[in-house]
C-alpha cells in the first residue's frame, strides 16, 4: 500500500560532475548518501559521457528492503536515459529485467521532466540553471 516516503534534496547536493541528488527513505529516515556515493560514480564510468556537460540527477532511495540508486541523464534532444542499482548481500547489481524505478521514484522524474523543459528543452538552454531548481516538495532550506 502506497504510504508517503520522506524526499529530500539541497541546492548544494551535486556531484563532483554536477550530477543533482534526491534522496528517499521508506522508514522516514535521512539517507547516508556514503553508502550510495561510490556506486554512482562506477556506473558513470560505465556510461563514459562527459558528465560535467551532461544534465543528470540521481536518486538515493533507501527503499523497504533494497537501497536502490537511480542515475537519469537527459540525451538525442530529450530524451531520459536511467540506469537503476540495487544493493543486495553487500554487491550492486543493475539488471534492467529484474529491477527499475518505482512508483516513489516519479514524482522526482516528473519535477525533473519540468525543470528540464524550462531550462534545457528551450530557445536558450542553461545547465547551470537546470541544476540550481530542484523538486519543490523535496527541497530542505538547511542541510540536515
Amino acid at each position: 500500500m502506497f504510504k508517503e516516503r520522506k524526499l529530500m534534496t539541497h541546492a548544494s547536493w551535486l556531484d563532483s560532475d554536477g550530477v543533482k541528488i534526491y534522496t528517499i527513505s521508506a522508514h522516514n529516515e535521512t539517507v547516508q548518501q556514503t553508502r550510495f556515493a561510490q556506486r554512482l560514480q562506477e556506473v558513470k564510468r560505465q556510461k563514459a559521457k562527459v558528465w560535467c556537460h551532461v544534465p543528470a540527477f540521481a536518486i538515493f532511495h533507501q527503499g523497504e528492503s533494497f537501497p536502490y540508486l537511480i542515475l537519469a541523464w537527459w540525451g538525442n534532444d530529450n530524451e531520459l536515459f536511467t540506469s537503476v542499482s540495487v544493493l543486495q548481500d553487500e554487491v550492486w547489481l543493475e539488471d534492467a529485467n529484474q529491477y527499475s524505478f518505482c512508483v516513489y521514484d516519479l514524482e522526482v522524474i516528473w519535477a525533473e521532466r519540468n525543470i528540464f523543459i524550462e531550462t534545457m528543452d528551450c530557445a536558450n538552454p542553461n545547465l547551470s540553471h537546470y541544476r540550481a531548481l530542484r523538486a519543490e516538495k523535496a527541497l530542505l532550506d538547511d542541510i540536515p
